[in-house]
């Protein structure tokens, strides 16, 4: 089963081919995207990791969360859905 990372403090200049790789040491990345701004198309300094197991995912945690990349401390977690707010705001 694959389990989603969130990864956040990511230096503005780190890139999803740069992400995927420093993941990779850790196991089979399914996916790897640095979240970038709709209008500048700058990175917003955060970014998702998808491994292809949970066991994977964990041992990314364990070997990146706190380390120095890029040289910020980036921190890694499991990713949590958002909640869908339940203002409606369009009546």
């Amino acid at each position: 089963m694959q389990s989603k990372l969130f990864v956040r403090n990511l230096s503005f200049t780190t890139d999803d081919s740069e992400l995927s790789q420093l993941f990779a040491e850790f196991g089979s990345v399914v996916s790897a995207r640095v979240a970038v701004d709709r209008e500048s198309g700058r990175s917003r300094g955060f970014g998702f990791v998808e491994m292809k197991s949970q066991e994977c995912a964990q041992d990314a945690i364990r070997g990146l969360d706190s380390t120095d990349f890029g040289g910020r401390k980036i921190h890694v977690a499991v990713s949590e859905p958002r909640e869908r707010s339940s203002d409606n705001r369009y009546w």
